[in-house]
């Protein structure tokens, strides 16, 4: 592309909207779309129109018209072709995965009448333009095709395992319920994180959480040294009965809150917490463990609630200490998946209420899926060869 054509391109854009005001928007965006194709298929051939270089991958072979409907109207864009190399220009993709996959909620509350005045106008906003169930399932098709893929790829050695739920509200036979997601993220050998795995379902705790194990194992999940997570109901059962003797770190943060039920008086609780981070924050196990003892008979007179408490419950969060020091912050708590989480909601909560548990397993796969590429290609989370 000269600078001679993009010049030509801005022109006719500054002409369309100097002649027709808001009213050439829509032929002004389809000359920078068209244009924004040209360049994006030059980059992908490695070589300008007519260029000659040792390094194109391909060829252009003209263009293919294409109608999309958008915000500002219907719009009829020139789609480069190749030859020789696959190419399809992102220029005119409707956003990211989680984007669309919203879109599809919302919109198959429109077409299966659940919907309100408000979120029909969210799909009109959105998408464009009124939506058919014809469209909704071939949108539908295509993305969950995408979708299954990633949550079915092969997975290997993963070290360090984090597992945690979340609830939706999920339209089923008729009445509002609370449907169950699972997440997993695993930590490689190589110290980088990455989203393992997603299930959505309205079982009993014990057999969403034993699928879904199994399921992770059936894809190739192996070599886990440790397990963070939740005391979730049906999860230690589960947990034991897939994952028999790998050691087990419950959430210290959790914990901590747990405790607070067993303080008898408010005033308390600030120095029970603080008793708590002192255990945790202890530089070895053993130290930890002389520290839990104290607090045990330290309470054992004014809460003996909460010393038997303690006493029970919070050897579960010492397993950390088994770890190189430089590990344990990080692995201790589920906070990480508890984030990841805050990223779903932001997400779900546009839709409030799902029309069925594919809707909602699309949607946080999409997310999820966004999130997890950028882990994969980003910087290396744990030090694996720290001692």
């Amino acid at each position: 592309m000269t600078h001679q054509e993009h010049l030509t391109a801005l022109d006719q854009v500054l002409e369309l909207l100097t002649e027709h005001g808001f009213d050439g928007m829509v032929d002004a965006c389809r000359v920078l779309f068209n244009e924004a194709m040209k360049i994006e298929r030059a980059d992908s051939l490695q070589a300008k129109p007519y260029e000659r270089t040792e390094s194109r991958r391909g060829y252009a072979n003209g263009f293919k018209p294409k109608t999309v409907q958008t915000r500002l109207g219907t719009m009829t864009l020139d789609i480069p072709q190749t030859r020789g190399v696959e190419f399809y220009p992102k220029a005119i993709e409707r956003g990211e995965r989680s984007e669309r996959a919203l879109k599809l909620a919302l919109a198959e509350m429109y077409v299966q009448g659940v919907s309100t005045r408000k979120v029909a106008a969210i799909t009109q906003e959105l998408c464009g333009h009124e939506v058919s169930s014809s469209q909704v399932s071939r949108a539908a098709q295509a993305l969950d095709e995408e979708l299954e893929k990633w949550r079915n790829r092969p997975l290997g050695e993963t070290p360090y395992l984090i597992l945690d739920a979340r609830y939706e509200k999920v339209r089923h036979g008729g009445s509002v319920v609370d449907c169950a997601v699972l997440v997993a993220i695993g930590i490689n050998p190589d110290g980088k994180r990455s989203i393992l795995g997603v299930s959505v379902s309205l079982s009993e705790a014990e057999v969403h959480w034993r699928q879904f194990l199994e399921s992770l194992q059936n894809r190739g999940l192996h070599g886990v040294r440790l397990i963070t997570s939740d005391d979730h109901a049906g999860l230690k059962a589960a947990r034991q009965a897939r994952f028999a003797g790998v050691p087990w770190q419950r959430c210290q943060f959790h914990l901590q809150q747990n405790a607070m039920q067993y303080v008898p008086k408010v005033s308390m609780r600030p120095e029970v917490a603080a008793d708590l981070r002192a255990i945790f924050d202890a530089p070895d196990v053993d130290s930890a463990q002389r520290l839990l003892q104290k607090a045990v008979q330290k309470y054992q007179p004014s809460a003996p609630k909460l010393a038997e408490w303690i006493e029970t419950n919070l050897p579960e969060a010492l397993t950390v200490f088994r770890l190189p020091p430089s590990h344990r912050k990080r692995l201790r708590t589920t906070n990480m998946l508890e984030r990841l989480n805050q990223e779903i909601k932001r997400r779900t909560r546009v839709a409030t209420l799902f029309p069925n548990e594919d809707s909602l397993l699309r949607l946080v796969s999409a997310v999820l899926t966004e999130v997890s590429e950028e882990w994969e290609t980003g910087k290396v989370y744990l030090n694996m060869e720290a001692e």
